[in-house]
């Protein structure tokens, strides 16, 4: 697991050295820096595989391809000998880098399609003077890049990105509203102005002489289902389900450094941590805990970590304890997003990394078996949409506004706001609404614009109205898919363990597990109010009841109280120009008086606040050496030296 970054055109060694000096976090273990002309690659290294070959950028012997790439290639073996029997030599001894390398020289743009992994990458073709990026199909590694007339400049987050002396050292005002709207930003946007992310599933071709791009996507999660129902689904797809996903387990315990569970107590947790004990008997598993009950799941992991035989850690944490460490986090990351989960997540990598390099989670099990609550509000939204009139809406909502506030962990109160605050807005904008920290006229009052709902939630209204989806329990599994998925659970993910150097696996985004998973047809993934239903008849005799029973709980933690009493505040900091942050403050106060929960919002707020990004572009880089990296770490294979 590593950053990467890199440029052609304009620009100067002492860019590309400050690029991969603000990514040394994802990569304590090395750096290397590859320079040839106008063509400039550079590398943190977290060493995960071939610890003693593996350096990068990597060169291929007749030196005609270059690359520097972030993740970890599942399959690489497997490939590899595929390319050895095509007469590809390899110098290293099990490098997945490599791999792609050879991989790119013999199938060009077709290599992404044999992926099974996690990947950014860019790949520079010397014979034809031009660059190939690439992120994997679930967007689980990221990728950032701008372009002018001067240059193309790219990198695996957003403060190594404004590094360089072109990219424009503005906020995006277009990705702020984004954000406000759906509590992460989507893809291809971004919060820097004229900065995107590569989507996931994408790769794209920059011509080196002229910088023309061009782009293809390659990937996209599409619900096919099976025409032919067996007999018994529960048993013949169950078995199946989990023979593939203990394969994926598999093929993610593979690592030449100790690996680890995160564990929630969670179904799909459970059943990683399982099926992981299966090929790795005592098992390292971790999990945190906190004082306020309603947010607590530490009896679950303990029942959890018994059953599958993991050998288990946990930490409990005070709000005190909480609330300092959630300020040196959002110090730490340059990607702000309204997920407040953010926090345990960046708990728990930091007692992982005490003992292992590498973590695997249940990302990706509520997104593929419809498992969030959303999907029970489906039914009730249409119902109630045919019944109430616009009129009997609005009085209802304004008296259901008035119930008095609660800040436990999902009370009934906030479910039912969020509820009536969706279905004030059309039917493909339910999801995005439901979730957001802000609806579209508070948007407009924050920003003091006139901004339409569509163009807000554009994204969102694509995914709901793609012509594969037939029902709604299926447009809402593409938007959390392809959405949500993507930029703020895998985002939280990876950027939460790669500031404490740990790398985080996702089994169940494996792509031969998916390619089964999303022709499952939907009444078997969410069935008379039972979410996850085939996943949990499956879980039947593998993992406790209690666990496959319990209500659904979500990592979260009690940030409305931290906002109520005082624990998390505002201040005059950098502050982006473009909102309105008097409202903000107003809102705050009404928060801190009980008028209102503004918890989501406010994260937001004093994510971005605290942010290094927005403190990056409100000053110049300073001109300082490449200090952090000795310079016989440096892989130097270009022509200059």
């Amino acid at each position: 697991m590593c950053g990467i970054a890199g440029f052609i055109g304009r620009g100067e060694r002492l860019d590309l050295e400050r690029m991969i000096d603000a990514l040394a976090h994802r990569g304590p273990d090395g750096a290397g820096i590859w320079t040839d002309q106008q063509v400039f690659f550079g590398h943190r290294r977290l060493s995960i595989l071939d610890l003693t070959d593996g350096a990068q950028p990597m060169i291929t012997a007749d030196q005609r391809l270059v690359v520097t790439f972030n993740g970890e290639i599942y399959n690489h073996a497997e490939l590899r000998k595929e390319l050895e029997k095509l007469g590809h030599r390899f110098h290293t001894d099990h490098s997945d880098t490599e791999v792609l390398l050879h991989g790119y020289r013999q199938w060009g743009a077709r290599l992404p399609e044999r992926l099974n992994g996690m990947w950014a990458f860019a790949i520079y073709d010397r014979d034809k003077n031009e660059l190939f990026l690439c992120r994997d199909r679930f967007g689980k590694k990221p990728l950032y890049f701008f372009r002018d007339d001067r240059c193309f400049v790219f990198a695996s987050e957003l403060t190594a990105l404004s590094a360089h002396a072109l990219v424009p050292k503005s906020m995006s005002t277009a990705g702020l509203q984004k954000l406000f709207a759906y509590g992460f930003v989507p893809a291809p946007h971004s919060l820097l102005d004229r900065v995107h992310k590569l989507p996931a599933g994408h790769w794209m071709k920059v011509s080196c002489s002229d910088l023309r791009m061009d782009s293809y996507k390659f990937w996209e999660f599409k619900i096919e289902p099976f025409e032919k129902i067996p007999k018994n689904p529960e048993r013949d797809w169950g078995e199946e389900l989990l023979a593939r996903l203990s394969e994926a387990v598999r093929r993610r315990l593979q690592a030449d450094v100790p690996v680890g569970i995160f564990l929630s107590g969670g179904i799909d947790s459970t059943l990683i941590a399982t099926l992981a004990t299966r090929h790795h008997p005592g098992i390292e598993s971790f999990s945190i805990g906190f004082e306020d009950k309603s947010f607590d799941e530490r009896d679950f992991a303990r029942l959890a970590a018994q059953s599958a035989g993991t050998v288990h850690h946990e930490e409990i944490l005070s709000g005190s304890q909480c609330t300092e460490w959630g300020l040196e986090t959002a110090q730490l990351l340059d990607e702000v997003f309204g997920d407040s989960s953010l926090l345990p997540t960046a708990l728990v990598s930091r007692l992982a990394r005490r003992r292992v390099t590498v973590a695997l989670s249940g990302d990706g099990g509520d997104e593929l078996f419809a498992g969030y609550d959303p999907f029970r509000a489906l039914k009730a939204a249409r119902l109630y949409q045919t019944i109430t009139t616009p009129a009997l809406h609005r009085a209802f909502r304004s008296a259901i506004d008035r119930m008095p506030v609660s800040h436990s962990n999902m009370s009934f109160d906030f479910k039912l706001k969020r509820m009536l605050r969706g279905l004030s807005y059309s039917s493909e904008q339910w999801l995005p609404v439901w979730m957001a920290p802000l609806e579209p006229r508070e948007i407009n009052a924050l920003f003091g614009s006139n901004v339409d709902s569509e163009d807000l939630y554009s994204e969102a209204i694509a995914a709901w109205n793609d012509d594969s989806a037939k029902n709604d329990v299926d447009r809402t599994s593409q938007f959390f898919v392809r959405l949500y998925l993507q930029d703020d659970i895998l985002t939280k993910t990876d950027r939460a363990s790669m500031i404490n150097q740990l790398e985080a696996r996702a089994p169940f985004l494996d792509i031969d597990f998916v390619d089964f998973v999303r022709r499952i047809p939907s009444a078997h993934k969410f069935r008379k109010g039972t979410t996850k239903y085939l996943l949990k008849a499956a879980a039947r005799g593998v993992i406790p009841d209690a666990i496959i029973d319990r209500p659904k709980k979500g990592f979260g933690v009690p940030i409305g109280n931290w906002f109520k009493n005082g624990s998390l505040q505002f201040e005059p900091l950098a502050i982006p120009p473009e909102m309105n942050w008097s409202w903000v403050k107003q809102r705050f106060d009404e928060h801190r008086s009980g008028v209102r929960d503004d918890r989501l919002m406010l994260w937001c707020a004093w994510m971005l606040q605290n942010s290094p990004l927005v403190r990056a572009v409100s000053q110049p880089h300073p001109r300082k050496s490449f200090a952090s990296v000795r310079q016989d770490d440096l892989v130097n294979q270009g022509n200059e030296a």
